[in-house]
């Protein structure tokens, strides 16, 4: 018999070592190439939630359904559920874009002067004794959300008592961004109440006595009209309470208006609340956003203001509040962006367009108007169970319906109907094509989730 050639065979001691070499050989090789050499690794920057507003966005643009209906965007939309430059806007446009003297040149740092006095105008009134008196200070802002982080990076850094800063109380429930803008520059948060989930309206005792718990000088903001996201809000006489109250307290009114015009169409009527407190003498801030009431959205058109009160040093005080308004917007945007600002203005300091204007808000406030209507009335022609007084005794863009998240679940994944979780719409979504849908799936998810 042959013999078998050594050559053939590996011995389990061969092996084994061969396996060693190679283990050494992937940890030197693991040492010399590092997994990540970031210096920020996931428990220093975890993954973010993506935004919910924006994730719902993204799923609905993503579903193939033709039934499909968006009730979640924020934005007007016209009976063809299409975005609607407003006719005014388009004629401001054209004189822009034939104006021999306009330039790409930078604004000053507070920003277009023609639109930021007009902008005060429209708030306060155009004979208001604060405008008068030099008691306004005015800066033009990245929209509303740029107003309301201008105003509560100054709260944080100047806004103290006793050396001490004081607490901001929202409203239960407020626009989303609220808490992220104002955390994010060091200031406290608290809540008060304020929707009563049994009448779809307002709590207004609830709110009176959070107010009132308050630690003196709190700041308190205030949905100016069309609050955000209930579609409630108080009435004069409740206004006139508010104001009492937190007078009492010696509280700090900050105002966020971003829909003066578009929640009734008369825009005194939008800015009463405001133009009540500066009578009583409140000294407070204005966040105004022109993105809903003129169409600008993505031109990022908007204000802040700070009103004085009424005394002999009135002047000089908003003379240095203005000085260190214009070192915060100078080390965060350095200068406002200039097409949107010159839209409005031209707008605003123009008789005729100023009237054409007005009208243009009519059409989009009466529209939201018909269309909480028509919701309203299909919903009780079915008879849909609970009661839908609601719907048309809300205001603006937004109604809180009282839908549950597990109703607003299903109407999404039966009827291709999107809307946050908490139940909210925005009724610029609906139209004349799709409002008995949206009422019959309502009714549907009603009836199948009581």
């Amino acid at each position: 018999m042959a013999s078998r050639s050594p050559s053939l065979t590996v011995s389990s001691s061969s092996s084994t070592s061969t396996s060693t070499s190679l283990s050494r050989l992937q940890t030197i090789a693991n040492h010399m190439s590092p997994a990540s050499i970031t210096n920020f690794p996931a428990e220093a920057v975890p993954q973010a939630p993506e935004d919910p507003l924006f994730g719902l966005m993204r799923a609905y643009k993503a579903d193939q359904s033709p039934d499909k209906v968006d009730l979640g965007i924020g934005a007007y939309r016209d009976d063809n559920a299409k975005p609607w430059v407003l006719p005014v806007v388009k004629k401001a446009d054209e004189i822009l874009r034939n104006d021999p003297e306009a330039n790409h040149e930078y604004l000053p740092i507070a920003g277009l002067a023609s639109l930021t006095g007009k902008a005060a105008e429209l708030l306060l009134g155009s004979g208001a004794p604060a405008i008068a008196e030099k008691r306004v200070a005015s800066v033009q802002t990245i929209s509303g959300t740029g107003a309301v982080h201008l105003g509560a990076l100054f709260l944080a850094r100047f806004y103290k008592v006793n050396g001490a800063n004081r607490t901001l109380y929202l409203s239960n429930p407020t626009w989303a961004n609220h808490h992220q803008i104002f955390t994010n520059v060091g200031i406290q948060i608290e809540q008060y109440p304020y929707f009563d989930k049994k009448t779809k309206g307002l709590d207004f005792e609830g709110m009176k006595a959070s107010l009132a718990n308050a630690p003196d000088h709190s700041i308190i903001l205030l949905h100016a009209c069309a609050h955000n996201p209930t579609g409630v809000d108080p009435t004069p006489e409740q206004w006139r309470e508010i104001a009492e109250l937190m007078k009492t307290k010696k509280h700090f009114p900050f105002f966020d208006t971003a829909y003066q015009g578009f929640a009734s169409g008369d825009l005194d009527r939008d800015a009463g609340a405001i133009r009540y407190f500066v009578e009583q003498g409140f000294e407070l801030v204005i966040a105004q956003s022109f993105a809903k009431n003129f169409g600008l959205y993505g031109e990022r058109a908007g204000c802040f203001h700070f009103v004085a009160p009424p005394a002999p040093d009135a002047a000089e005080v908003t003379t240095r509040v203005a000085s260190q308004l214009a070192i915060l917007q100078r080390s965060e945007i350095s200068n406002p962006p200039i097409y949107g600002a010159r839209i409005a203005s031209i707008v605003l300091n123009d008789k005729d367009l100023f009237a054409e204007w007005q009208e243009n808000l009519r059409t989009m406030s009466g529209r939201i108007i018909t269309m909480r209507q028509a919701l309203r009335s299909k919903l009780e022609e079915l008879g849909t169970p609970g009661q839908w007084n609601h719907i048309t005794d809300q205001i603006g863009m937004f109604s809180f319906t009282g839908l549950s998240e597990a109703q607003v679940q299903k109407i999404r994944s039966d009827f291709h109907i999107y809307m946050t979780k908490n139940g909210r719409i925005s009724m610029a979504g609906l139209n004349t094509r799709n409002v008995e849908y949206v009422a019959k799936a309502i009714d549907r998810v009603v009836r199948d989730l009581p």
